[in-house]
Parts: C-alpha cells; sequence; structure tokens
C-alpha cells in the first residue's frame, strides 16, 4: 500500500502495529522513530524494522504515511514541530485516545503540509511498552476515525484502507462525536477502576487475599499507566465529567434503593446492567 511508512513512538501499539504492517507486507520499508537508544536497539534488533532514528525529523523523511504513536499531549505539538521535514504528499495519522483537541490544533496546517486523518484503535492492554507489542493486537478490534469538514475524501479512503488492513473494524465520526463516545466507555471505566482500588487501598490491607477473580476482572484496567491515564483524562476533561454526572446519577439511584430497601428498583437496574454487559459479549 506504502512505499514507506514511519512510526513514531514503537511502544505497545506502534511496535505491535509495526509487527502487523510487516507481517500483511503493507509497506516496502518501515521506519521507527524514538528518543530512547535502548527502544532503537530493540526495534533493530526485530525483523520488521528497516531503520531507527533518534530525530524524528529523520524518521519521517520520504515516508508516504506516518503513524503517531506517542503519549496523546505529545502528538500535535511533534507533528507542528516536524512538519517541515514531512513531504507534502504524506498521509499522517494516531492512536491517540482524544480526538478534538488534537484535530483542531492540526488542522491549520492539514492539508498543507500534510494530511491528517485523526484515527483511535480501541486496543491495548494494561501492559506498556514494545516488550508486550504483539502482531494481533487490532485484530477485530474498533477503529474510530474522525476526518473534520476539511479532510479530503481520498486520504480518508487511504487511511481507512490501512486500517482496515491490519485488522480492524472501522467507525467514522466527528473528534466531537469521539471524545464524548470514549469518555463513557473507556475512560469512565479507567477512572472507576482506579477509584475502586484507591479506596480499597486505604482498607484493610488484609482483604486483598480474600479477593477472587471477579475484582481483578472489575479492575484490570486501573493497572495501566497513570501517567499516560492522566494526560488522557487531562484532555478529555468535558466530557469525561459530562459521563462522570451521569454515572453519579446511576450510582445515586441504586443508594435511594438500598437506602429505602426498594427490592424492585434494585432487580431492575441489576437487570439494566446485566441487559447491556450480556450484549458486549455478543458484539
Amino acid at each position: 500500500m506504502f512505499e514507506q511508512i514511519t512510526i513514531l513512538g514503537p511502544g505497545l501499539l506502534g511496535a505491535s502495529l509495526a509487527m502487523k504492517t510487516k507481517d500483511r507486507d503493507l509497506c516496502q520499508r518501515l521506519v521507527v522513530g524514538t528518543r530512547r537508544t535502548e527502544s532503537r536497539e530493540a526495534c533493530l534488533a526485530e525483523a520488521w524494522c528497516d531503520a531507527a532514528f533518534c530525530q524524528p525529523e529523520a524518521a519521517v523523511a520520504g515516508s508516504d504515511l506516518i503513524i503517531c504513536c506517542t503519549p496523546v499531549a505529545s502528538i500535535a505539538p511533534l507533528l507542528k514541530e516536524i512538519a517541515p521535514a514531512i513531504k507534502k504528499a504524506a498521509l499522517v495519522t494516531d492512536v491517540g485516545s482524544t480526538k478534538l483537541g488534537i484535530c483542531q490544533d492540526l488542522e491549520h496546517i492539514s492539508g498543507k503540509d500534510f494530511t491528517f486523518v485523526g484515527a483511535h484503535p480501541m486496543a491495548g492492554s494494561e501492559k506498556s511498552g514494545l516488550q508486550h507489542a504483539r502482531p494481533d493486537l487490532f485484530q477485530d478490534a474498533a477503529c474510530i476515525l474522525t476526518p473534520t469538514e476539511q479532510t479530503p475524501p481520498e486520504a480518508l479512503k487511504k487511511v481507512k484502507a490501512f486500517w482496515e488492513a491490519v485488522g480492524t473494524r472501522i467507525h467514522v465520526m466527528s473528534p466531537e462525536k469521539h471524545d464524548q463516545a470514549v469518555a463513557a466507555i473507556s475512560h469512565l471505566p479507567h477512572l472507576l477502576a482506579s477509584a475502586l482500588c484507591k479506596d480499597l487501598s486505604e482498607r484493610d490491607p488484609t482483604w486483598s487475599q480474600l479477593s477472587g477473580p471477579g475484582l481483578r476482572d472489575t479492575t484490570r484496567v486501573a493497572g495501566g499507566d497513570p501517567g499516560l491515564w492522566q494526560q488522557i483524562m487531562l484532555h478529555n476533561k468535558d466530557p469525561l465529567l459530562e459521563a462522570l454526572a451521569e454515572f453519579e446519577n446511576t450510582l445515586a439511584a441504586f443508594k435511594q434503593a438500598l437506602q429505602t430497601e426498594d427490592a424492585e428498583t434494585i432487580q431492575h437496574l441489576l437487570e439494566m446492567g446485566k441487559a447491556f454487559r450480556d450484549q458486549l459479549n455478543h458484539d
């Protein structure tokens, strides 16, 4: 599909994407950009990496497609900084967990220095780093593309084809709708899991020894990198606050029903929750 692809930030997502890209023969040459010496050396030891550069400007030179897999707060500043080094016809996409701010920051240069099409593959793990990368990470995962009114249809078509080629299921929506959706289905669950773990950490320390798989399943995502999730939550502050307010209403309904011993309401709320969870098993 492309002569050369550059991946900036070969962590869990970036390295997994590189593996799959080479596995599917989606490019002739795959280049990575990372400032960490140990990461460059690790990438160069892999068959999927053709070159690795410390300077992002060098990594993107001559590439037809650039995927920015760096932390969400750095995506727009990095791409604006290296814009002069990106060839004019290049396509640029990303894996950022928030979209509105990134798309707005890049809108004035997208289409001039390069064409940016925002993407968010809903794939990952509570583990991080290149050492946990695997080529099937994106298989059957939803990938949300967030074009703006200025996005050329042909650019969207090409970026869509790439993400489909690595195994994802494509959904297209505006950056605003994306941020509202992921606040509810991703960022809020992480906040709640972390809040529960924080609360339990201040209780009897022996209780953790009594826990079973239910608690581990409920709180798995709380094992994610706190620094990365701090960035994500702050970047998506307003939609996350809206999602949190909605959740507080549901929590209040449970609390009221318990206080009044309203068995019918408790049953109804539990049934609604079970119905949604059962639906996830079939989607």
